[in-house]
């Protein structure tokens, strides 16, 4: 699914410029790919933001040379205002298919006093350009300590392909450490430690 966007030519660079284009509410951004040349255009900042919240998003520009399909392959923010400053779009076809990184969540609860962690956030996979997941969900209800998911084991949509080793642990379960618990030799220190600050106050008293 590609998100339809106007999009506006820019000739003016540099970060005075792209400062120019933000007050304005608009983002700067480049797209690339295909072998085509750069186009610098700008971005309606509020819509845009929107979109980009999904990872992966594919837009569709309306430029005034015609529409365009375009992958969000980067995404430059300010590191303390969280501020959009620059996009970095790859062109696509429809049809077409392409490796993108989609995020991996966990459903359900592993069974009682195991822990289910994730140890690949995100699988590599190839899918068309126009149908990429936004994520992939592993259900780990129930599982018992020692259950291991890999990635041969996820549900894949209908026409996504795995572009890791089948055998890359996505999820690990294991029973829960147990707590500390205080012995009663640590118990018996204590006190005496106690004992000792109480006669030492007494001497000094």
């Amino acid at each position: 699914m590609a998100d339809k966007i106007s999009a506006e030519p820019r000739t003016d660079f540099g970060k005075g410029a792209a400062r120019k284009l933000r007050a304005v509410g608009r983002i700067p951004a480049v797209v690339y790919g295909h072998g085509t040349e750069p186009v610098h255009i700008s971005l309606p900042a509020h819509e845009t933001a929107l979109i980009i919240r999904r990872a992966n998003a594919v837009l569709d520009l309306d430029l005034p040379s015609g529409g365009q399909l375009a992958l969000v392959k980067d995404v430059q923010k300010d590191p303390v205002r969280q501020i959009i400053e620059h996009l970095d779009l790859l062109i696509v076809r429809r049809g077409e298919r392409v490796e993108v990184e989609v995020p991996v969540v966990l459903e359900g609860e592993s069974f009682p006093g195991t822990v289910a962690a994730l140890d690949s956030q995100t699988l590599l996979l190839s899918v068309e350009a126009t149908n990429i997941p936004q994520r992939l969900t592993v259900d780990v209800e129930g599982a018992e300590d020692g259950t291991q998911i890999t990635a041969a084991d996820v549900t894949l949509p209908e026409g996504a392909e795995l572009a890791v080793e089948p055998d890359v642990l996505v999820v690990g379960v294991a029973n829960a450490p147990a707590p500390e618990l205080e012995t009663p030799e640590d118990g018996a220190e204590a006190q005496g430690d106690v004992v000792e600050e109480t006669e030492g106050s007494a001497d000094e008293s």
